[in-house]
């Protein structure tokens, strides 16, 4: 008797629909493997940054692969190739260049959509020429901290290790200025401390410049630093602040922004204030009369952290990668003077 066996047709279709199931089943295994925490990420792609004049400089410095690598900033390439215009993820203007003109915009070679970062380090009151740049940019990267890449001159990190020991003091206060014009609020400011607070004077504005390494040295011998801004604007607190006071291991006496913009920054008792003071002469008295472990408290914060300094421009550049991914697609600042001036 014949027996009725299975036909092949039916059997290759089984086989068939096991395969295509076992192939789903790994596409979905990989996917999950991609997607999940601690599963293998999938590859980053490298953004180019190209920086069309490098800042107050006629030639840029070397760019190695791993410039920004070096600053923690993975899949960061920054170059200054004006021919990579066409493809690069963002291009950057520093305003310096463009005020004095040794810099023009490409606006006839944009490519669409491309975004433009505008970037400046200076004071409004230093800043022309931003009326005929409405429209142009989509970023900003400045100290502003309402910036949409924010790189202040420094900040506060978490010291690892025991503090050094603060620095033998034998004067009271030292001013570093370089430019001394009276119409400024600083000089006025310093006219009238100088009756009543003994401030010895540096740079090239008191025909006694210091040089680059003997700076920090010399402030460090002073009980006080006059940490006077060259012009007073939302959160401009330069080097004046970060390097020349905290760094070298004094007490900045701080005149700028609102006393709140620097607790922002650091502890409220690492700084005095002259807007806490009614006049001049309050000032230095408070200054003056103030006894050692009153003075100590100012370093309170010294035990738990330390100053870290922002002032190369590779890795303010580099910032703008590590914030890539968030900043706003589509904006264009349409009045850059009225957002800057303000």
């Amino acid at each position: 008797m014949h027996n009725a066996g299975v036909s092949p047709a039916p059997r290759l279709r089984a086989l068939g629909g096991l395969a295509v199931a076992a192939l789903l089943s790994a596409l979905w295994l990989l996917w999950l493997l991609r997607s999940a925490p601690g599963g293998a990420p999938a590859p980053q792609p490298t953004i180019t940054i190209l920086i069309w004049h490098w800042p107050f400089a006629s030639q840029p410095p070397e760019l190695p692969s791993n410039t920004c690598a070096s600053y923690g900033v993975a899949h960061c390439h920054l170059t200054t190739n004006r021919s990579l215009l066409a493809s690069a993820n963002a291009v950057v203007f520093h305003h310096r260049e463009l005020q004095t003109r040794q810099a023009r915009l490409p606006l006839a070679e944009r490519p669409q959509g491309q975004p433009w970062v505008w970037a400046s380090m200076e004071s409004p009151s230093h800043t022309r020429g931003l009326g005929r740049l409405r429209g142009v940019f989509n970023w900003v990267l400045s100290y502003r901290r309402d910036s949409d890449i924010f790189v202040p001159y420094g900040r506060l990190e978490p010291r690892e290790g025991p503090a050094p020991p603060l620095p033998a003091k034998s004067r009271v206060a030292a001013w570093v200025v370089s430019n001394f014009q009276g119409r400024q609020r600083r000089v006025q400011l310093y006219r009238q401390l100088a009756p009543h607070l003994q401030v010895d004077v540096f740079g090239r504005a008191s025909e006694r410049p210091l040089c680059a390494d003997c700076l920090l040295p010399t402030v460090a011998r002073y009980l006080f630093y006059l940490s006077f801004e060259n012009s007073q604007h939302q959160d401009y607190v330069t080097e004046k602040f970060w390097r020349n006071a905290l760094l070298a291991g004094t007490v900045p006496v701080v005149l700028g922004p609102p006393r709140a913009t620097y607790e922002a920054f650091v502890p409220p008792d690492a700084f005095v204030h002259v807007d806490d003071f009614g006049s001049a002469h309050e000032l230095a008295a408070f200054l003056t009369g103030m006894n050692e472990s009153r003075y100590r408290r100012y370093f309170a914060w010294r035990d738990r952290l330390r100053v870290r300094l922002f002032g190369d421009w590779r890795e303010r550049f580099c910032a703008i990668c590590a914030r890539y991914p968030h900043l706003p697609r589509g904006q264009a600042y349409q009045d850059l003077e009225g957002w800057f001036q303000a």
